[in-house]
C-alpha cells in the first residue's frame, strides 16, 4: 500500500483527503491510501515518517516555511519561493516542492486581465510567497501587507483609496473566514473597491467568504481557491509519480 498524508495543524476541513480518496477511486488506483496527520508543533513530523512509510505527503498551514529544514533536497521553485507544500520521499531522501505557484497560476489566468498590472496580497507566509512568485513570473507588480510589516511591505492601516485603485488584483492569502468562522475577514476599505477589481482567496470553504461577498458587492469579480487546489494536488500526484 503507498501511502500519502497531509500534515498541517488543524485539518478537519481539509480538501486534500477527500480528494485523493476520490481521485483513488474514480481513477481505480487500488494500491494507495491518503490520510490526515495534524501536527502540535513541526518537529512532530520527525516521529511521524519513522512511524510511517511515506510515498508522499501535502503541507499546509503552519509549516509551510518550518518543514524546509527537515529536508535534504529543495526544487528550484523551493529555493526561489520559501516554502513547501509537497514532499517526496524518494531514494532515502526528502524532497521538497511546490506545487502551490503553478495551482494559484492555472487558478488565475483565465480570469486575469492586461489592466491587472499590480496586485496586493494579503498576508506573509507560506501561501502568500507562492503567489508572488507566480505573480512576478507573469510581470504582475506585488505588494504584501501583514500586520506586523518589514521593509516595502504595508500595513492594514496604509491601506487608504489611491492603494485599493491602483491594485485591481487582490488576493487573500490568509485563513481569515475559514470555516467556522466564517464571520471574519481581512480588515481592507472595501468601499473604494469598484468593478475593475478582481478579488481571489484561497480559502475555499465556505465557497463565498465574507471577504468575497464584500467584494461582490461593491461590484467586482471574485474568486474563490477551490480551483487552486485541484490544480496544485493534480501537480503533486505528477511529482509523487516521477519516481
Amino acid at each position: 500500500m503507498k501511502k500519502f498524508g497531509l500534515i498541517g495543524k488543524t485539518l478537519g476541513h481539509s480538501f486534500s483527503k477527500s480528494f485523493f480518496e476520490e481521485k483513488f477511486e474514480k481513477e481505480e488506483i487500488k494500491n494507495a491510501s491518503y490520510n490526515n496527520f495534524p501536527l502540535e508543533t513541526v518537529d512532530e513530523f520527525k516521529t511521524l515518517i519513522k512511524e510511517h512509510s511515506f510515498y508522499g505527503m501535502n503541507v499546509t498551514i503552519p509549516y509551510k516555511v518550518s518543514i524546509i529544514p527537515m529536508l535534504d533536497e529543495l526544487s528550484e521553485e523551493v529555493k526561489a519561493i520559501g516554502a513547501v507544500n509537497t514532499i517526496q520521499f524518494t531514494q532515502g531522501k526528502l524532497v521538497g516542492y511546490n506545487t502551490d505557484y503553478i495551482g494559484f497560476h492555472n487558478s488565475l489566468k483565465p480570469f486575469l486581465e492586461n489592466t491587472m498590472e499590480k496586485a496586493l496580497i494579503l498576508g506573509t507566509g507560506g501561501a502568500s510567497k507562492a503567489v508572488v512568485y507566480a505573480l512576478e513570473k507573469i510581470g504582475v507588480s506585488c505588494t504584501c501587507v501583514s500586520r506586523n510589516p518589514i521593509g516595502t511591505q504595508l500595513n492594514y492601516e496604509d491601506l487608504n483609496e489611491f492603494v485599493i485603485k491602483h491594485h485591481l488584483l487582490i488576493i487573500n492569502t490568509t485563513p481569515l473566514g475559514t470555516s467556522p468562522n466564517i464571520d471574519q475577514c481581512p480588515d481592507i476599505p472595501y468601499q473604494f473597491i469598484g468593478d475593475k477589481h478582481l478579488l481571489m482567496d484561497l480559502v475555499y470553504n465556505p465557497s463565498e467568504t465574507l471577504f468575497l461577498k464584500k467584494g461582490k458587492h461593491k461590484g467586482a469579480n471574485i474568486l474563490n481557491g477551490k480551483s487552486m487546489l485541484i490544480h496544485q494536488a493534480e501537480e503533486a500526484w505528477k511529482i509523487w509519480h516521477t519516481y
